[in-house]
């Protein structure tokens, strides 16, 4: 694996990261992609909607969040799995460890 790709990865990890605690810091958990996408630009990953939607997708796959489409404008929502993942009761691989990102 190249180190291009590995930063690459390590940057959807912490995007990952970044959106979970992003949902849980919501009184119902749950964010529209547009603020997301805002979250992750004041953390310096500047994105386009699409790349944003991409790691929302992954998410859903790995049972963190689950998405929900309101026309064309989806809306995540944490998981009881994404809420373990970032109290550290568990660990999802793909998504960068809270404790790691301090």
């Amino acid at each position: 694996m190249s180190i291009g790709h590995e930063l690459k990865e390590r940057l959807a990890a912490d995007a990952r990261l970044q959106i979970l605690r992003e949902l849980a810091a919501q009184t119902d958990g749950r964010l529209s992609i547009l603020p997301l996408q805002r979250a992750l630009d004041v953390y310096g990953i500047k994105r386009d909607r699409d790349w944003v939607f991409t790691q929302l997708r992954k998410l859903e796959a790995l049972d963190a969040i689950n998405i929900q489409m309101a026309g064309e404008m989806p809306i995540a929502r944490i998981a009881r799995v994404g809420r373990d993942h970032l109290d550290e009761r568990a660990v999802i691989e793909g998504i960068t460890r809270p404790a790691e990102a301090e």
